[in-house]
């Protein structure tokens, strides 16, 4: 039982601080502000690569206790919720760029006219 309290104790406290980060970030995305959402994902990517860094070491000791195997699957469940959130942001945003900035269409014919326009049709005029 000595090595399962080791892991226990080697392992709550980067679980416990991946879940303050995604705390955090969930707090940030639900106030929408970019700047705490930018501040928020480099912690948690920091604290979501030291729990899996310790993680691994652990595993490698022997088994990991059922509850912190339990609550790593829940912070990954989040972080991925929180990806799907931003991907959707994400589309939304780029869905309001295009209805508000159309792309132009390409001139018919350049301002140059006809002269112009074989210079890049790779055809020739005699």
């Amino acid at each position: 039982m000595q090595a399962l309290e080791r892991a226990t104790q080697s392992l709550e406290r980067p679980l416990a601080i991946l879940e303050s980060a995604l705390t955090a970030m969930s707090e940030a995305l639900r106030e929408r502000d970019a700047s705490r959402i930018e501040s928020a994902a480099s912690e948690l990517h920091r604290a979501l690569a030291g729990a899996v860094d310790q993680f691994g070491r652990c595993t490698r000791q022997g088994p990991i206790p059922a509850p912190l195997r339990r609550r790593l699957m829940a912070a990954g469940a989040q972080v991925a919720a929180q990806r799907e959130i931003l991907a959707r942001a994400t589309a939304s945003l780029d869905r309001a760029i295009d209805v508000l900035l159309p792309a132009q269409a390409p001139d018919v014919y350049a301002a140059g006219g006809l002269a112009d326009r074989s210079a890049h049709s790779g055809s020739t005029h005699a």
